[in-house]
């Protein structure tokens, strides 16, 4: 059996960095080397301060650096050496041409190809750990065969990465499988049991799972989405909770017990984000239309568009109670990363709510334990979300270190990351240098626990799925906020 000695990951991102760090971590005697173009990023991985934050990574980095995992700019040179090379390149959602919207942008993928088959000699393995849609593996086949070398032998794998960030190392050393897919010829299955090998120095034989190609890569997206849609559709309960007087909590407490549906991924919130789900859920949607699906294809859309309906449900809230206008008044709002322990912002719900408050004037002054000042002001920039107006962010948005000082003088106090810290927080003081009346919404659902002292110090508290303060009169009709369609271009408002 081919054996694997050294191993090249291209992309030292969020899934190339962790990945290869624990598998140099579980498999001392195989040589790791994680490669990008990026050179502040590689400074990054040889430095102190990791360019991504992730619980456990640090010490998981720091016991093998330098002895048998290395960070680099050098990718040909690893390439070369490699007997495995994994492409963990990002496969963003196209934001122009055909696919607009939905279909991945493989150009990074394509140019990994290339620059594998044109450094490449003798016999290598060659694997996807970026999400890809299905048959993407063929392409990178194609281009292979077609620059192929009399003493190349490149083998095409798909080894898509379950990770989830605020728990990757744990997912890693513990997974629930590792999944594996490759041609069901004798030479695709030499490369399977090759790269088998390499997991089954920690992982369990019976919890590696081995399919053909195109099984794996749909597997993937399929995850994904399933994901997704428990969110989607617990969200869509929340809105039905709080027009009846129901907890959405209790409610996915009782659903959740049920062992045929389970209670993982039924909290409700402002929506879910980070860098798979949208960006998987979309592509899944090309996919069906591509294949001339589009029943299958808007059930999927749907997941996304209840989603969005969620973000906008929650601004039109916050708008709601704050005597439907938040012009001018200073908005606190806590927590800008998709979720706790990770510093990723990748289609973070707060973005989107900064977005909605923006568009209505609020001064927002913002506060995330993990995110670096520059990330937030970069998100909020974006032609769609600065509404093609970059200035109005630094006139609107103030990035503070201080969560108290955030809150300082507010009108109100938004929720938009679990960070536990935020449970942890003094609101007696919060409470005492805020405007009156002092809001909070909740959009984490982080401090149930503390509904009532919150209500004792004064506070007017709004979450949820679950109607808190009663006595409040809504100020907008539910018909006057608007339904937004992810599919459809933001709304261009006058410059003025």
């Amino acid at each position: 059996m081919f054996q694997i000695k050294k191993i090249c990951c291209i992309g030292a991102g969020y899934v190339g960095g962790p990945t290869c760090s624990v598998i140099a971590s579980m498999c001392p005697e195989i040589t790791v080397t994680v490669v990008d173009v990026n050179e502040s990023r590689i400074k990054a991985w040889n430095s102190d301060t990791l360019p991504i934050y992730e619980p456990g990574l640090k010490d998981v980095v720091e016991s093998c650096r330098g002895t048998n995992l290395f960070f680099s700019t050098d990718i040909d040179s690893a390439i070369k050496e490699a007997d495995l090379v994994f492409i963990s390149v990002n496969t963003p959602t196209k934001t122009y041409g055909m696919g607009k919207g939905r279909a991945a942008d493989l150009k990074y993928i394509e140019a990994c190809a290339r620059q594998i088959v044109e450094v490449s000699d003798g016999y290598k393995i060659v694997t996807e750990k970026s999400t890809v849609p299905v048959r993407a593996a063929e392409s990178i086949r194609r281009i292979f065969d077609a620059n192929t070398k009399p003493t190349l032998n490149l083998q095409v794998l798909s080894n898509p990465e379950f990770l989830a960030e605020g728990t990757a190392v744990k997912d890693l050393k513990e997974p629930d499988r590792v999944l594996i897919g490759g041609d069901e010829t004798a030479e695709g299955q030499r490369a399977i049991r090759a790269l088998c090998a390499v997991y089954e120095h920690w992982v369990p034989k019976a919890r590696i799972i081995t399919t053909n190609t195109w099984s794996s890569e749909l597997s993937k997206l399929a995850a994904n989405a399933f994901l997704a849609q428990r969110i989607s559709s617990i969200n869509s309960i929340s809105a039905l909770c709080e027009a009846t007087g129901a907890d959405v909590e209790e409610v996915a407490k009782a659903i959740g017990m049920d062992q045929r549906i389970g209670s993982k991924f039924l909290k409700a919130s402002v929506g879910f984000g980070g860098s798979c789900f949208q960006k998987d859920v979309l592509n899944l949607v090309y996919l069906c239309e591509a294949l001339n699906l589009p029943e299958v294809a808007s059930y999927w859309q749907q997941v996304i568009d209840m989603n969005e309906y969620q973000r906008r449900r929650f601004a039109c809230r916050i708008i709601d109670c704050l005597f439907n206008t938040v012009t001018g008044k200073k908005i606190a709002l806590l927590g800008f990363s998709f979720k706790k322990d990770t510093g990723d912002t990748r289609e973070s719900s707060s973005i989107y709510i900064s977005k909605y408050l923006m568009d209505e004037g609020a001064k927002l002054y913002i506060y995330d334990p993990k995110v670096l000042k520059e990330q937030i002001i970069q998100d909020l920039s974006q032609p769609s979300i600065s509404e093609d107006n970059p200035e109005r962010v630094s006139e609107l948005v103030t990035v503070t270190s201080d969560p108290y000082e955030a809150c300082k003088s507010a009108h109100a106090l938004v929720i938009c990351t679990e960070w536990d810290m935020f449970k942890e927080l003094d609101y007696e003081k919060i409470y005492k240098k805020m405007l009156k009346p002092a809001f909070i919404f909740d959009g984490r659902r982080v401090l149930d626990h503390l509904h009532v002292h919150l209500q004792n110090i004064g506070f007017q508290i709004e979450t949820i799925g679950k109607k808190v303060t009663s006595t409040r009169i809504p100020y907008t009709p539910a018909a006057a906020c608007p339904r937004i369609i992810a599919s459809e271009p933001p709304t261009k408002k006058a410059k003025v």
